[in-house]
């Protein structure tokens, strides 16, 4: 590959570089005027509570959008939410070329088939140790450790030189299916010589290494050998090595396996046709539930992140139509708590505690690992590749400047800290951000996906809060009210304390807005409704302390 003339060699995250999650990363290469790009994963996140309503959030991607014509494919480095979550969405404004595993690709398959209207998207299937080439860019796939099946690294080679951009990895020395995070091809590269190391932070806080899946396999055998009752193990529903775990432990307590969700069986489906689940009795059916005793079933569950429509929080609620748990049987969380699910998660906890369920958690027994990598497997990976720029992504803030100071004193010349729409130029010369782009959130929404104020979401937040009045005023030919203005008010408080309902104070304070308008003025009923609004808002700002949200009808 022959190097142009004034290229450049640039990295721009649209997300996942500030934040946990929706990982969307961009490389370019050539002249400012006409660079080529490929993007890295398009993940999604989750909506909180402040999201009334909303289903996924996704990465805002105005800016390779206005660079179609030099967008030259999408690769994603393995299946998981927060890397391949937004492609069906937002495939359909970028329609390049993408690559994925079988893995990937079938789990993208059985999602597209199971919501209406997905695009069909042409995949190209790529494999752990080959090489394509995307645009300017030759691209090597490095398999690596992680919780999910087929996760990979990418050797980025452009003729700026060579990218590491690890993706999701961990080092674990047996891991239950596989892959082994690849140490030779890292070296190799680090021997011929590697640019920049694009490096996963959700670990860097973490000292030490993580245990293996093995190890956790063992700690879950121990868990099912020990429990009296049924015992149901809720994990990721991606994580196919923990399932394989789960079910072997199952198998070796001489107990058999149901599974309940319908995430969860997709990901089994999948991974049953690319043979990940040999060698497993296979899973019983709910029906048989009941012909089951106690001490000789585990059920592996949806759940772990407390969604309420999962099959655990169904469980805890006793909302299952064959399948229950009671007193004296075992929940294993074998799974970490996503930030901001604490809440959720620990409800679900205690409807099952006052059911008489024991719990099991990480702090209990080794039940879970991560699947990132600790600080003594990032400087493994430093020590490998040798990179001349660090840069650390995935992870929030903390995450992020915790990595770029163990890259500092592992010995890596620059460390570049940068966070979304960051524009970082990696060659020529030193590291140095160059640009801003735009970036940020867009909300799938029902089936819209827009800004918070396209969808209505800043408004249904206010809503949430202070509910809506809706105000219906008539004027009369000579602009008199005719008759009392009606009134509905919804997640408004009743009455103020004092004997006055609200509906009947506020109804008095439209009157007294269009009374103290002169009746000549009257006229412009824009007026009449911007006056009665902020009328009927006061009056129950006034009584209740709180200003709903008040829509105007004026008519004559």
């Amino acid at each position: 590959m022959a190097k142009a003339e004034n290229a450049e060699l640039v990295f721009v995250p649209l997300g996942g570089v500030g934040e946990i999650g929706m990982n969307f990363a961009l490389y370019g290469y050539g002249p400012p005027s006409a660079r080529e790009w490929i993007v890295i994963d398009v993940g999604v996140t989750f909506p909180d509570a402040s999201l009334p309503g909303v289903d996924l959030v996704l990465p805002d991607t105005r800016f390779i959008e206005e660079n179609l014509a030099n967008l030259r494919g999408i690769i994603i480095t393995h299946a998981h939410e927060d890397h391949y979550g937004a492609l069906l969405d937002t495939w359909p404004k970028l329609k390049a070329p993408v690559w994925m595993t079988p893995f990937s690709a079938g789990l993208l398959e059985a999602k597209r088939q199971g919501e209406q209207g997905a695009p069909k998207i042409p995949v190209t299937i790529y494999k752990a140790g080959e090489k394509f080439t995307v645009g300017p860019f030759e691209i090597e796939a490095i398999p690596v450790a992680h919780s999910i099946p087929e996760p990979m690294s990418l050797a980025i080679t452009s003729p700026a030189g060579t990218v590491i951009h690890t993706g999701d990895w961990k080092i674990d020395p047996e891991p239950t299916i596989g892959p082994k995070t690849d140490e030779a091809r890292f070296r190799a590269y680090g021997d011929k010589g590697v640019l920049a190391l694009i490096c996963d932070s959700t670990n860097a806080l973490r000292e030490g290494e993580s245990p293996s899946e093995v190890a956790v396999g063992e700690g879950l055998k121990g868990v099912i050998q020990a429990a009296k009752g049924r015992v149901a193990v809720t994990t990721f529903s991606s994580n196919v090595g923990r399932i394989v775990s789960i079910a072997r432990a199952a198998r070796d307590a001489g107990r058999q396996c149901l599974v309940l969700g319908r995430s969860l069986k997709r990901v089994i489906d999948v991974a049953g046709e690319l043979g990940y689940m040999d060698g497993l009795p296979e899973f019983i059916a709910e029906e048989d539930f009941g012909f089951i005793p106690r001490e000789n079933l585990v059920i592996i569950c949806t759940g772990s992140q407390g969604e309420p429509l999962a099959a655990l929080a169904k469980l805890s609620r006793e909302e299952m139509k064959s399948v229950s748990l009671t007193a004296g049987d075992t929940v294993v969380f074998s799974s970490r708590t996503i930030p901001g699910n604490e809440k959720a998660i620990l409800e679900i906890k205690n409807r099952l505690i006052d059911l008489g369920v024991k719990i099991i958690e990480d702090g209990d027994a080794l039940v879970h690992v991560s699947g990132h990598p600790r600080r003594s497997e990032l400087r493994k990976m430093y020590e490998w590749v040798r990179p001349q720029i660090g840069v650390p992504v995935h992870g929030e803030a903390a995450h992020l400047v915790a990595q770029g100071s163990l890259m500092s004193t592992s010995g890596i010349g620059q460390v570049a800290q940068v966070r979304d729409g960051d524009m970082l130029r990696l060659a020529p010369g030193p590291a140095t951000i160059i640009d801003q782009v735009p970036f940020g959130r867009v909300y799938k929404d029902g089936r819209l996906i827009g800004t918070d104020q396209a969808m209505g979401i800043r408004d249904r937040r206010k809503l949430s809060f202070a509910g809506h009045v809706a105000v219906n005023v008539v004027l009369d030919d000579k602009y008199e009210l005719a008759g009392d203005p009606d009134l509905v008010a919804i997640g408004v408080a009743e009455a103020d304390g004092r004997g006055e309902t609200l509906e009947d104070l506020m109804i008095d304070a439209a009157i007294g807005a269009v009374d103290s308008i002169p009746r000549q003025r009257r006229k412009d009923l824009d007026m009449v409704q911007e006056a009665v609004r902020r009328a009927v808002r006061g009056a129950a700002n006034e009584a209740w302390g709180k200003k709903p949200l008040v829509t105007v009808f004026v008519t004559r």
